[in-house]
């Protein structure tokens, strides 16, 4: 059923903005792995009718399940069902969802569950910033001290998300591990995901280093009470994650990351040094050598990591431009899909272009600092 306030919510954000609803099609992707029992209600809670796009339509991008998911949403109404031979992973499935989605011509991707964790019919909602272009990326944040569910789910998404809040520089209140996710067209284009695990954190880590603009809206998760079946246990699933953001952050923010670690080695190595400096002073220098070493070995260690950070900082400059001719690359995709299925004129331009050139000179603004 449609969420009739949050349609009127997003009738008025829209016009406040100016916005003067355009043909706009939004594409909903659920990844999903042996998901019959859920999969039917997702996507018949999706609203085909939303004030400032034109189509809505559904795509589920099966990750090898071996029960009736498939048979399921293509009888709950899914526009598109795309099958892997065998399971891959979250984070495939995710970036195959979303190419699928672009190649079928979305202007705005939203990305949910197949669980039946999120409410659907608050997708206007979720998409008003970026019909009202007011933001590329918005996350549905699940309020997750309010949701019922086991302590460590709990105090690892919240703590998971302080983490990579503080490294990124995130807005406060974004929900880094939600999956319910708006996108427009530019941001997923711009989207590469290295990781095999889990993209929910790596996307939002590569997006602030990219410019972006990142929004969250508060929507209410429903509880899940059996484990994903697309990741595997707890303890897991924290280590995995864990490592996900330290290399995401490691790779989109070089010179932070190893000049950070390089600095802990320096301030290790002068304790030791300033403890034999004491005692030699003291006269008691002789017992103390080990201390020397010590501290000298971390000092010199420290130095080569931060050497190591302009080498990683030097390698980032030819992932950005990798990153563009992708990017140009998926814009001329985008245009021959839109040609081919004569649905309009192709354009290669983003939806919002005066805030795409906005974060345009961020990102140049950021690789001069660096190069400084």
């Amino acid at each position: 059923m449609i969420n009739e306030r949050a349609i009127e919510r997003l009738r008025t954000r829209a016009a406040d903005e100016g916005n003067t609803g355009g043909p706009l099609k939004l594409v909903v992707t659920i990844p999903a792995f042996n998901e019959e029992e859920n999969i039917g209600d997702v996507i018949r809670e999706i609203p085909r009718e939303i004030p400032g796009i034109s189509t809505v339509e559904v795509l589920v991008l099966d990750d090898g399940s071996t029960d009736a998911t498939v048979t399921v949403a293509w009888s709950a109404g899914a526009d598109y069902v795309i099958s892997h031979n065998r399971r891959l992973g979250l984070a495939r499935t995710f970036r195959d969802a979303i190419d699928a989605a672009l190649a079928r011509g979305a202007d705005i991707i939203v990305n949910t569950d197949a669980d039946n964790h999120y409410n659907q019919s608050r997708i206007p909602e979720l998409i008003a910033p970026i019909v009202a272009g007011r933001a590329d990326i918005v996350v549905g944040s699940r309020e997750v001290e309010k949701v019922r569910m086991k302590a460590s789910h709990k105090w690892g998404n919240i703590v998971g998300s302080a983490m990579v809040r503080t490294l990124a520089g995130l807005p406060k209140g974004v929900d880094v591990s939600s999956g319910f996710r708006a996108y427009d067209r530019e941001a997923a284009m711009r989207m590469n995901v290295i990781a095999g695990y889990t993209y929910t954190h790596e996307t939002l880590i590569a997006a602030m280093e990219q410019g972006m603009t990142i929004a969250s809206v508060d929507i209410a998760a429903r509880p899940v009470e059996r484990p994903s079946r697309l990741m595997g246990g707890v303890v897991g699933h924290i280590i995995r994650a864990v490592a996900v953001i330290l290399r995401s952050y490691a790779v989109y923010q070089p010179i932070r990351a190893f000049s950070t670690l390089g600095l802990l080695f320096i301030l290790a190595g002068l304790f030791p040094i300033g403890r034999f400096l004491f005692y030699y002073v003291d006269g008691r220098g002789d017992g103390h050598v080990q201390s020397l070493i010590i501290g000298g070995a971390l000092l010199v260690i420290g130095f080569q990591v931060f050497i190591l950070s302009l080498l990683a900082s030097a390698l980032s400059w030819n992932r950005r431009m990798i990153e563009e001719l992708l990017l140009r690359e998926r814009r001329r995709d985008y245009a021959e899909a839109m040609r081919a299925a004569g649905l309009r004129q192709p354009t290669l331009e983003p939806l919002h272009p005066q805030r795409e050139t906005a974060a345009e000179h961020q990102r140049e603004a950021r690789m001069e600092a660096e190069r400084r």
